[in-house]
């Protein structure tokens, strides 16, 4: 049983779409806290990080918003140092980019791998996204890749080594991302993969391209699943992982990873039925931390 700190980070400077602000609070109502306490874990309900409103932004930056979002990073970082060794921090999003704090703040116990579950590869940089969101650059930037001032949330240059870094699930990714992951040598587990070989073996892969590390951060973004399962995403892509193969999944990870830091992000309940994407995503937190049919 382990020690949860949950951290709500309720920023959506870096999407595309409002909404996805309110994640954390969907999570909690959607009985995340209960969830988890049934299963045995004491959990420590952290509050939220202060996040500014984009109206009251006006700094002229691009891309938009960068400074504030590198602030709450930086704080959301420094939030997750401040826990005592073995706490396992829980960060809910929020949009993607908060995953810059979170796996900077995760890095206090170590060198860390992540298993950066997304159907986006999250690999632009300000100079090749065609959006100029930043939630789709987090990954980028911790490889270090990308702008300065994001990098400076954990003290600059690369907090990541690509061979620290297996991305699932992916099946949307833009023609620079596709260029930097030949040019880095990522491993980057797509639909196809699952498709054709299943989930089991899929996430056995994944952990064994991440077994020389002995702690792991699973960054989990709900867009990963298909839209007929949690439509409450700012950018869903048809095709995702089903109900049973993300349970499956996180059924893995319990039982044969060191699982030491976690994100769930990009819920955005003003895009959901009824609080579905939330519910679906407690139900797939509860099996990473244990949950199980036996």
């Amino acid at each position: 049983m382990a020690t949860l700190g949950v951290i709500g980070v309720p920023m959506d400077l870096g999407a595309g779409r409002r909404g996805v602000d309110m994640g954390p609070s969907a999570l909690r109502l959607a009985g995340l806290g209960d969830t988890l306490r049934a299963l045995g874990h004491t959990v420590v309900q952290l509050g939220n990080v202060d996040v500014p409103v984009p109206e009251a932004i006006d700094d002229g930056v691009m891309p938009r918003y960068l400074e504030a979002i590198a602030a709450t990073c930086h704080h959301t970082a420094e939030l997750i140092r401040s826990l005592r060794p073995g706490d396992v921090p829980l960060v809910l999003g929020g949009d993607h980019s908060v995953s810059m704090g979170s796996i900077a703040g995760a890095h206090r116990g170590g060198r860390t791998g992540v298993l950066w579950i997304d159907a986006h590869g999250d690999l632009n940089t300000p100079e090749t996204s065609p959006s100029g969101n930043v939630h789709g650059m987090p990954l980028a930037h911790l490889l270090g890749w990308g702008d300065a001032r994001l990098q400076a949330i954990w003290g600059g240059g690369a907090l990541l080594r690509p061979e620290d870094v297996v991305l699932l699930g992916v099946r949307s990714l833009d023609t620079a991302e596709r260029q930097a992951v030949r040019d880095a040598d990522l491993r980057v587990l797509t639909m196809s993969d699952i498709d054709r070989r299943g989930i089991g073996s899929v996430a056995e892969e994944a952990l064994a391209a991440l077994a020389h590390l002995d702690r792991l951060h699973v960054s989990f973004d709900a867009d990963a699943l298909d839209p007929s399962i949690a439509p409450g995403v700012g950018t869903p892509v048809p095709g995702g992982l089903s109900y049973r193969e993300a349970h499956l999944l996180m059924e893995i990870l319990a039982a044969e990873a060191n699982v030491t830091s976690v994100d769930v992000v990009e819920v955005n309940p003003i895009l959901d039925d009824a609080n579905r994407s939330a519910r679906v995503m407690v139900e797939m937190t509860a099996s990473l931390f244990g949950r199980s049919v036996l």
